[in-house]
């Protein structure tokens, strides 16, 4: 499987981006997919995730009410609707898909795909 982020961007705090996530290859294999982040000097951190034929969803406590995860599967697409961003949000945001069962949901190590990431900054 192979992940290809985009939708990163510039913008003011109080706005919205979308990113998106296309995944091609052996995508019907897909079980969980979910977005990760890593601001500079910071670890990674888990932001939300999504079981892929189900569609039950799991976010952050820093991003609930805010960031919505969903995904289209007759395109193989994940999205992250951010809205009333933060500056605390800026990030690398990274897509990510497992074949498996992951549990705790948001062990990263147990997540056999990863996009190239997608730069999110959030002026004050």
């Amino acid at each position: 499987v192979q992940l290809q982020a985009s939708g990163g961007g510039l913008v003011q705090a109080g706005g919205s981006l979308r990113l998106s996530c296309a995944a091609s290859g052996r995508s019907f294999g897909i079980y969980l997919m979910g977005w990760f982040r890593q601001a500079p000097g910071k670890e990674r951190e888990a932001v939300t995730a999504i079981t892929w034929h189900t569609g039950n969803t799991y976010y952050a406590n820093s991003v609930k009410g805010r960031f919505t995860i969903s995904r289209d599967r007759t395109t193989n697409t994940l999205y992250l609707q951010m809205n009333s961003l933060k500056p605390e949000d800026t990030a690398v945001y990274y897509c990510a898909a497992s074949a498996k069962v992951v549990d705790p949901i948001f062990y990263a190590d147990d997540y056999d795909y990863w996009g190239q990431g997608t730069q999110v900054t959030v002026s004050s």
